[in-house]
């Protein structure tokens, strides 16, 4: 088994072969493979090799995610897929490993990555995000206090357009931008059924907001994939506008934007919640953390973290799982060591260890879920890999008072 870089020319069959595998590639959706060329065009892929041919496949997105005011360079882990024959192998988390040391050594801050399950990807060192919620509701029942005017249709066209309007969306603690807008592009083809609507109102034409989703049905569910704006007026509008498709709609699903709390603009939603579709689906509010993130630079991600409360020092001890699936001479081992930590209006770390001080004991995902807000320190000491005096669990919560963060962009 050899691990390297992907090539096209002499990758691209074999890797489609992986996808049709596992479904990822249906023969009857065309449109399909045109979103895999743009798909492994948007970031760096890695395979591993075996027997001549491709059996495992990996690519990372350069992005940045934001933690509180602050853009940290990000490495999003965008697909993880291995063959058949080759599954069972540990060529997922070696081929993944390489691909986020590499990325680590060029200056990736934190690693990102959806989840099939959860598990799997803390044996790199990954810790679960806070629960994305999925909304499924009638557009008829939304209520909002404005009317839209007549949107302009969106295609796959417009593809630049709508990943500039992604990139300046209003943003949240915990957001993710992705870089490529060959990731957009790829998105927007990929389903025959998607389509776009939306207002071009920049002062130089620019698309301000715009939703784009699928129809599965002509009654629904449309499934809203995303939806971008930038002021509270953008998104009041973009609310009105699905209420105006409810003449022909039932169904919508969406996942509630960040910093949004969606009973606010719904009208009587318990009544609706308690009605069941002929569907199968049942309108409602569901709740899951399919996200996963981990730091990769302890000194960036801290020197960038700044809290009104505090300070508060302390010894940590981090263990990082992910230096066991590197190959020697990677260019980067993770983050496990002794470091003094400082939390406060002025963070930082620093390699050593201080007899003075408390001592915390964290995995390295235990420790990015902390950093991020996630769950307090008194709540992972009783579920993760966490451990300290009591006394210094306490202060940590205190000091680390985060709104829980939203990656707002699908992994």
């Amino acid at each position: 088994m050899f691990l390297r870089e992907y090539e096209p020319g002499r990758d691209r069959e074999a890797v489609k072969r992986i996808w049709l595998e596992a479904g990822w590639l249906q023969p009857d959706q065309p449109r399909q493979e045109e979103a895999f060329e743009y798909f492994t065009a948007a970031g760096r892929a890695h395979v591993a090799e075996m027997n001549g041919s491709a059996e495992c496949f990996v690519l990372t997105n350069p992005g940045t995610i934001q933690h509180q005011a602050h853009e940290l360079p990000l490495c999003n882990v965008a697909a993880v897929i291995t063959g058949r024959v080759a599954r069972r192998m540990g060529l997922a988390r070696r081929l993944t490993a390489r691909a986020i040391a590499i990325s680590a050594a060029e200056g990736t801050a934190v690693s990102t990555l959806g989840v099939f399950d959860q598990g799997f990807y803390n044996q790199l060192g990954f810790g679960t995000g806070s629960y994305v919620h999925w909304l499924v509701f009638d557009p008829a029942h939304i209520h909002v206090p404005v009317s839209a005017r007549p949107p302009q249709r969106i295609g796959p066209e417009h593809w630049e357009a709508v990943h500039a309007s992604r990139l300046a969306r209003r943003r949240y603690h915990g957001s993710v931008n992705i870089f490529s807008p060959l990731f957009t592009r790829s998105g927007m083809v990929r389903l025959a059924t998607s389509f776009g609507l939306g207002y071009f109102d920049g002062p130089n034409g620019e698309l301000t907001h715009h939703i784009w989703m699928t129809a599965e049905a002509p009654r629904g569910p449309y499934h809203v994939l995303w939806m971008s704006y930038r002021t509270p007026a953008h998104f009041l509008e973009l609310m009105a506008l699905l209420h105006q498709l409810s003449d022909q709609v039932r169904v919508v699903r969406m996942v509630e934007p960040a910093g949004i709390q969606m009973q606010d603009v719904l009208a009587r939603p318990f009544r609706m919640f308690r009605l069941q579709l002929e569907e199968g689906l049942r309108y409602g509010i569901y709740a899951a953390g399919f996200w996963q993130a981990r730091i990769c630079n302890l000194f960036t991600c801290l020197e960038h973290t700044s809290l009104p409360a505090g300070p508060v020092r302390f010894n940590l001890r981090l263990s990082d799982p992910i230096e066991r699936y590197l190959e020697e001479g990677a260019p980067w081992r993770g983050v496990a060591g002794e470091y003094v930590v400082t939390l406060g209006p002025q963070s930082g770390a620093e390699k050593g260890h201080d007899p003075a001080l408390p001592t915390l004991e964290a995995t390295v995902g235990s420790f990015t879920r902390l950093w991020l807000g996630v769950l307090p320190a008194t709540s992972l000491a009783f579920t993760d890999h966490l451990l300290g005096p009591a006394e210094l669990l306490e202060q940590l919560d205190a000091v680390v008072r985060l709104p829980a963060p939203h990656v707002d962009w699908d992994l």
